[in-house]
């Protein structure tokens, strides 16, 4: 056997192992660096808009005596804008983002088009510089004292509205304002500023108009469910009623928009928002009818079949309840960022003040960068997290938010667009808890049918699987309940603390 030969050397290639680490360490240090600059992108974006909503206001208001306080309060306008585009929006857009009727993507572009086109629109060059009269502005002693009074409730707002978003809960700015203001304002002239009959108004609505929009929420998705899901021919059926469910739709979103949407450029008397309804939905009805049933050809009958018939309306209903929102909510970002600037400039304290278009400009636009940097958290939640979606059960959520919001106009309830749309997704999800349970309807149904595979498996549950999911997810549901009710104390308490430092510096 032949023996090797030692003295012949190794041919083997060379390997620097040293070279290897250091290449090594260096593709670590460069995944790193692209995992921090991805999370500290969104921030980063936040502050360069901030300091570019400083600037812009500099630019402005030039050399005043007090453009040191306009200056420092637009950049706390941006901020509560910003907020609001990360939080508030997601309940306008989220059932439809849930449902597959809308990408996030798409959902983004669309409500941060409209939301901007609602508050430079339909925003109104008036506001009110005490958010829903709940403190005198005549029991102010002094405008510097106003002054503190509007910067401490914006920043506790934006802050407390911060706090929710990263938690994950769906909260109302129009509370987190509320709550502000009301903080400051006993903090700088005691309890007797508050108005307190407005104030058990506001708390009313915390129960009010969540449940109102789940019950409501619930009663359209019985109706659905009881004469289209499940009939024997879910084709025909739904021909025969979802024109008149669209149309209606079309009808109350129309009133929804005239009333919410533009009330503060148009006010129509309540006969003109019903004959606008009457009409619209006439209208509506005459067309859907032939689009429904050129729709619904070839489709097969199951419920999958269905929801190809919801997909444009929750388009449509997505885009309708941003304008709506960025009308109304962009006034809890420039409300009291526009008494400031009155107050500074003329040195008095009025009621109503009007809204600078540069103020408006901020934000829009901070509310539109919010919601493309920060607000996808929030749409998968309330789309996604609280319960399963799918576009008739999104649908059953964008009406009841509209129609809850015209019922409670009417009466004169000050209520959350939040809390109703949450309230909605909450009513639809324990609704299908309750009849997948006690429905006999369902229950009929499903022995009838199981046996045929054109039923699909996702319209028969077991047993099992339905206590598995249990449709609403508790935890969740917890959660928010318990940030809705301490917003206004929260809020209230951050805004007083931050007055008191705020006058020290005086």
């Amino acid at each position: 056997m032949t023996q090797p030969d030692q003295s012949t050397p190794n041919l083997s290639p060379l390997k620097k192992e040293s070279l290897d680490k250091d290449l090594t360490k260096i593709v670590h240090v460069e995944k790193a660096t692209r995992f921090i600059s991805r999370r500290l992108f969104a921030p980063g974006l936040a502050l360069l808009f901030l300091a570019l909503a400083g600037v812009f206001s500099s630019i402005y208001i030039g050399a005043q005596p007090n453009a040191v306080f306009i200056i420092v309060a637009a950049m706390l306008g941006g901020y509560m804008a910003l907020n609001i585009g990360a939080n508030d929006v997601a309940n306008n857009v989220g059932p439809a983002v849930g449902s597959r009727a809308l990408s996030l993507v798409g959902a983004l572009v669309i409500a941060a088009l409209f939301e901007s086109a609602g508050a430079l629109l339909a925003g109104g060059e008036v506001v009110n510089t005490i958010s829903k009269g709940i403190i005198d502005p005549a029991l102010v002693p002094d405008t510097q004292s106003f002054v503190w009074i509007m910067m401490a409730a914006l920043l506790s707002s934006a802050l407390w509205v911060n706090l929710a978003t990263f938690f994950g809960a769906p909260v109302s700015t129009t509370h987190a304002v509320v709550g502000g203001v009301m903080g400051a304002g006993i903090a700088a002239v005691g309890f007797s500023a508050v108005n307190w009959v407005t104030m058990g108004k506001i708390a009313a609505s915390w129960v009010i108009s969540p449940v109102l929009g789940g019950v409501i929420a619930a009663l359209f998705l019985a109706f659905i469910k009881i004469n289209i899901i499940y009939q024997d021919d879910k084709i025909a059926a739904a021909r025969r009623w979802v024109p008149a469910l669209i149309a209606m739709m079309a009808a109350v979103f129309s009133c929804y928009l005239v009333m919410k949407g533009l009330k503060r450029v148009w006010k129509p008397d309540v006969y003109m928002v019903l004959t606008i309804g009457f009409g619209v939905f006439f209208v509506a009805l005459a067309f859907l009818r032939p689009w429904v049933r050129a729709r619904s050809q070839g489709l097969e009958n199951r419920n999958e079949s269905l929801r190809v018939l919801f997909h444009v309306p929750l388009i449509c209903s997505a885009a309708l309840l941003s304008f709506a929102h960025g009308a109304n909510d962009v006034a809890n970002a420039v409300g009291p960022l526009a008494a400031i600037i009155h107050s500074a400039q003329s040195g008095d304290i009025a009621a109503k003040v009007g809204i600078p278009l540069w103020v408006m400009l901020i934000g829009a636009v901070g509310i539109s960068l919010g919601l493309f940097l920060y607000g996808p958290k929030l749409i998968r939640m309330v789309g996604e997290q609280i319960t399963r979606m799918n576009p008739m059960r999104a649908f059953c959520v964008a009406l009841s938010a509209a129609i809850t919001v015209i019922i409670a106009s009417a009466l004169g309830l000050p209520v959350s667009s939040t809390h109703i749309a949450v309230g909605a997704v909450f009513g639809v999800g324990f609704f299908r808890e309750y009849f997948t349970s006690h429905s006999k309807l369902r229950q009929a149904y499903v022995k009838k049918h199981v046996r045929y595979p054109s039923v699909a498996a996702d319209e028969v549950p077991s047993q099992e699987e339905v206590r598995r999911r249990k449709l609403v997810r508790r935890s969740h549901f917890t959660v928010i309940i318990a940030a809705w009710v301490i917003t206004v104390p929260a809020a209230a308490l951050l805004a007083a603390g931050i007055y008191s430092v705020l006058t020290l510096f005086r």
